[in-house]
């Protein structure tokens, strides 16, 4: 889930963002600080998501393996 940061914890910054899309954004009543703000959120997490993959990969392979020769653990016991 995306938090967006209250108005006492915003700071200005300056981006720059095609003008047909700016065009097309006001055009449809799109706020585009918040749009803006949720797509670098979205951006943000996928980024912190990849990382935390990369740094434990050898440990996510080691499970996969793991659950490759043996199968899953309490396998007996799933109702599906």
């Amino acid at each position: 889930m995306l938090r967006l940061s209250s108005k006492s914890q915003r700071k200005s910054v300056r981006i720059s963002i095609g003008a047909r899309l700016i065009e097309d954004a006001k055009a449809l009543g799109i706020n585009i600080s918040r749009a803006s703000e949720s797509g670098i959120a979205t951006a943000v997490a996928a980024e912190k998501t990849r990382r935390w993959q990369e740094e434990n990969r050898e440990a996510i392979d080691s499970w996969n393996d793991y659950v490759r020769r043996n199968g899953l653990p309490l396998a007996k016991y799933r109702l599906f």
